[in-house]
């Protein structure tokens, strides 16, 4: 489920930037009072994501809306199916049609490619983490249809858990002074936040587990035989996560190994937004 408040700002400043000073198409040709009926159909095959958003924006835009879902996120959808019918003013209808549709869209394709993934993972330890290479102010309802294709969301930003990369270890001065140093700023402010340490070699994994104190231990650009050798070091005692260029061919060997999760960027920016639309009834 989505959290309020970011997801009705969200809403709010993509209505703001789409009318700006008003519908005008629809103020010129049609009566305030008019009021109709849409529904959302389905043009292509995929996973089902943004019904609640299409709910929200509706009611947002009129509270006296009324929206009946046919189908929920995480539905299996084939072309020529009805999502949902909604009645409201006509003016709402016009003013939410592309901002729904631009989001359910986009939504779609991202848990359809998500869901791939996830298939492929049945039947073995490892789950699929998102990233954050997201679209600016988008993140939030990229990251929920990656949950709804049934993938895991990692940190929604930089805010929410310590992700000690590649350059903050040098610019720290190494593995073992960006651990010491963020535990001790994470017991000053008082903040309960996990660590997780990029490593990018044996090496790296062998000094991170000498400092400790971290929650897990990312592997990056690791083959799946490195994979498998750090493991062994690692022996259990913390979380880890493979990333780096891992895609729908090379993910069953990552799985192989037992890592415990993947982190796929590419589920969120290489998805293509399936076809939708929204017709008057």
């Amino acid at each position: 489920m989505l959290l309020e408040p970011a997801f009705t700002d969200l809403i709010r400043s993509a209505l703001a930037e789409d009318i700006g000073n008003g519908d005008h198409s629809t103020l010129a040709c049609i009566p305030a009072d008019a009021r109709g009926g849409a529904r959302l159909k389905i043009k292509e095959d995929g996973i089902l994501a943004g019904m609640e958003v299409a709910a929200a924006i509706f009611n947002l835009l009129d509270p006296s809306s009324v929206f009946k879902p046919f189908k929920k996120d995480g539905d299996s959808m084939k072309a020529g199916e009805v999502a949902f019918e909604v009645e409201a003013a006509v003016h709402t209808l016009l003013m939410g049609e592309r901002l729904v549709l631009n989001c359910m869209q986009r939504m779609s394709g991202i848990a359809t490619l998500t869901s791939q993934y996830v298939n492929i993972l049945k039947g073995y330890h490892t789950r699929l983490l998102d990233t954050r290479k997201t679209t600016p102010n988008f993140r939030l309802l990229e990251k929920e249809a990656v949950r709804i294709g049934g993938g895991v969301n990692h940190r929604m930003g930089l805010y929410d858990m310590v992700m000690l990369k590649d350059n903050h270890i040098d610019f720290a001065g190494g593995i073992t002074a960006a651990v010491n140093k963020t535990v001790a700023y994470l017991q000053e402010k008082q903040l309960p936040l996990q660590i997780e340490v990029e490593t990018r070699n044996l090496e790296d994994v062998k000094e991170v587990l000498a400092v400790g104190q971290v929650h897990r231990i990312m592997l990056d650009n690791f083959s799946p035989a490195q994979i498998s050798e750090a493991l062994t070091l690692i022996d259990g005692r913390y979380e880890t996560e493979a990333s780096g260029g891992i895609n729908l061919k090379t993910l069953e060997e990552y799985a192989k190994t037992g890592v415990d999760y993947v982190s796929v960027g590419a589920v969120i920016h290489h998805a293509v937004s399936l076809d939708l639309s929204l017709k008057a009834i």
